[in-house]
């Protein structure tokens, strides 16, 4: 892939020209991961929502693989929070994955053999094979998130938009969700997460901790800080560095800014491998 996966400047965004945060400027570059951390209303989806071209810049400038947002869609995969298919019946797991075959596909072309080792390997690499055949709504809340991310991971794109990707997701589908990253990264795709785990984002290139604002942005290391998560998230954490990672870990009950979310869960005993 040349140019760069997303580059905003000076960039506003928000809903019918209401400002949720302002002042973005980012590059991601092929091969990188940026995540977007922060409490529910803080302008992580909203940021995401404005990639993907569904929400118009305020101000500023955006631009998506070299072209606007939401112009690429054979090359761009993004997973919502709220999936549209969980309305649609009857589906089968296997049918929302081969969604993401849709868009390279378009409306005339008909799957060829690897479109179909796209999907089959996606359903593998995300430990959902035997599911193939199930009625997407007879599954539980985890393993329907691995069946939209096997479908992201069968749209083979080069920049990945995930929303809250990990949500649901029991240890072993953490552990398959980041593999699967880690091999789109390899070959060159782009990542964009938005996410309320710490550890998910200390493994990433970047971080942008957002809260209404831009609370800091960089390295991981000099994002996710003690000081800069209490600004963040209203909860104070202890940094315990060890030889192989580090653990942020919660010292006090989340203050009453935290809009009723407890974070306890998202910062104790986070890890970076890295």
């Amino acid at each position: 892939m040349s140019g760069e996966a997303v580059v905003c400047h000076d960039l506003t965004i928000g809903y019918d020209h209401r400002q949720v945060v302002g002042g973005i400027d980012v590059i991601v570059r092929p091969g990188q991961a940026l995540a977007l951390v922060g409490t529910n209303g803080s302008g992580k989806s909203t940021l995401l929502r404005t990639l993907m071209g569904l929400l118009a810049p305020i101000a500023g400038t955006c631009s998506v693989l070299d072209a606007s947002p939401g112009s690429s869609p054979v090359r761009v995969a993004y997973l919502a929070q709220a999936h549209p298919s969980r309305f649609v019946l009857p589906l089968q797991a296997l049918d929302v994955v081969r969604m993401g075959r849709f868009a390279a596909l378009g409306l005339l072309r008909r799957a060829t053999g690897h479109d179909r080792r796209l999907v089959d390997d996606a359903m593998e690499q995300m430990g959902i094979a035997q599911l193939r055949n199930k009625p997407l709504r007879s599954l539980s809340g985890g393993q329907q998130q691995r069946v939209y991310l096997a479908q992201v991971v069968a749209h083979h794109a080069d920049l990945l938009v995930l929303d809250e990707q990990t949500s649901g997701l029991d240890l072993a589908g953490v552990a398959a969700y980041r593999i699967v990253v880690d091999q789109a990264l390899a070959r060159g795709a782009a990542v964009v997460t938005a996410t309320h785990d710490v550890a998910d984002a200390q493994a990433c290139h970047q971080v942008m901790l957002l809260a209404g604002r831009i609370v800091a942005q960089g390295a991981p290391d000099h994002v996710l800080t003690a000081d800069h998560l209490l600004e963040a998230f209203g909860i104070a954490l202890q940094s315990v560095e060890h030889h192989s990672h580090r653990d942020l870990i919660v010292t006090e009950e989340p203050h009453g800014h935290t809009h009723g979310h407890s974070h306890g869960h998202t910062h104790g005993h986070t890890h970076d491998h890295r």
